[in-house]
Parts: structure tokens; sequence; C-alpha cells
């Protein structure tokens, strides 16, 4: 870009305006309208595992550290995870099929943000988007990867294993020419994302940013492991700063 020029120090202090949002959150709350009245009202997500995760009764067990079992019962989870307009995205049903649920929602999730903000995402195609996106689980592709006969493996399931496709893939369906950053810090991923954003549009590496990131437990074998570190409360809430806290949620 012969245009560029490296910020001043205005850029560097000047606020950055959020223009756009899309989410998903337990509760159905699939719009920050939405997300925004189950804050206010108080609404408890926590409810029973999903039948459609994993069978619970395989993987449950009230003792702690009894192995391959989990004192987990509840949580606060998304729902129909597994639909996906694929064709809307010009990705066909093989592909859909390999690519992490993660991967889809984000898509979902980054369109409706930029609808939010009254932007055509076929007018930033070439543009300097940056894409930073937070996301550490990858129960899905990991096991579609590893557990799969050699016959079945091919490319998709290679690349939806990748953890850098998280953002790549969302820069590549829109087309953007910005940086395009995946990051994993545990909990902190999606913070680390919007904060870096945030460093990119001030130092004009990008002009417009998506930031957010993704998490969706699919498999027993992340809660199983968590269960024997102690870190996850039996019923699935957490208890900030209270004194029977037991876990997160």
């Amino acid at each position: 870009d012969t245009n560029w020029q490296p910020a001043g120090h205005d850029a560097l202090t000047e606020p950055i305006a959020l223009v756009g949002i899309g989410c998903r959150f337990p509760g159905d709350a699939d719009t920050p309208e939405a997300f925004w009245q189950l804050l206010r009202t108080g609404v408890d997500t926590a409810r029973p595992l999903p039948a459609d995760r994993w069978n619970f009764e395989d993987y449950y067990d009230p003792m702690p550290n009894t192995p391959g079992k989990m004192y987990v019962r509840a949580g606060s989870f998304l729902e129909r995870v597994a639909r996906f307009d694929a064709a809307f995205f010009g990705i066909s049903p093989l592909e859909a099929a390999a690519i992490d649920p993660q991967q889809r929602l984000l898509l979902e999730v980054c369109w409706e943000a930029l609808e939010h903000a009254n932007l055509a995402a076929d007018g930033l195609r070439e543009s300097r988007t940056g894409v930073y996106v937070g996301a550490f689980w990858d129960d899905y592709s990991a096991q579609h990867l590893y557990n799969a006969a050699p016959e079945q493996i091919d490319s998709y399931r290679v690349l939806s294993n990748l953890r850098g496709m998280t953002a790549g893939r969302l820069a590549y369906v829109l087309g953007l020419h910005g940086p395009a950053l995946q990051l994993d810090t545990a909990c902190s991923s999606s913070l680390l994302a919007v904060h870096l954003a945030c460093q990119a549009l001030r130092t004009r590496e990008c002009d417009l940013a998506l930031a957010g990131g993704g998490s969706l437990a699919l498999g027993p074998e992340q809660l199983i492991g968590l269960s024997h570190m102690g870190a996850v409360s039996p019923d699935g809430r957490c208890k900030t700063f209270a004194a029977n806290a037991d876990g997160f949620g």
C-alpha cells in the first residue's frame, strides 16, 4: 500500500470504535440485545449436559478422581452447534463436515457482526481488515483426524486440525488482506485477541479488525481432565468471589 504511513502519537492514543457485534451465548442469546437482556434479568443458563454432545452416563461419577470419569453434570451450552449453512459460504458438504464447529460458528458470527455494523462483506475483499481469534479447544478436529482410518484422511480433515486455520479460514472466505492470527492463551485467548486487534488498528497495521473467540466443548475428554484437576464446578455455575466457590462453569 503506497499510501501507508506510520502511526503518529494521536493514532496511538485515539479511542477504538466498536462498530458491530455478533455473538452466540447460552440461553439462546444470539444477538447483542438478547445477551444484554439475559444479563439484566439474571438468567441462569446452567442445565444438564446436552445429549447430542456425548452419552453423559458413560462418563459421570459423583466421586472425584474416579478414573475415566467426570463429576460434572451441568454447564452452559450453545444450542444447535451442528447446524451450518455451508452453501451460504460457498463451502461443499464434504468440507463442511470436516470443519471444526468452532470455525463454522465464527464464520456465522463474524458475518453477523459485519451486518450489525452495516458493512457489506463483499465490499471488504482485498481490504486491510485484520482477523484476531482466540480459540484453544480442538477436540472435534483432533478426533476426526487422529481417530480416522488412513483411507478417510483427506485435505479437509488436516486443514480443520491446523489451529491457525481458524483465523485463516475467516480471512480466506471474506477475502481479507490484513493480519490473520489465532491466539491460544487458554482462558484469556479472546481478551488477548481484542487487545492485539486494538494495537494493530492504532499502529495502522489494519484499517478494520474482526476480533473475538470461540469455545465449544464437544467431547468428554477435556472435562474428564478438568474434573481430575478439580477445576470445574459440579453444578456448572461460577461463584465468583463467593465463599462456596468450587470451580468454573
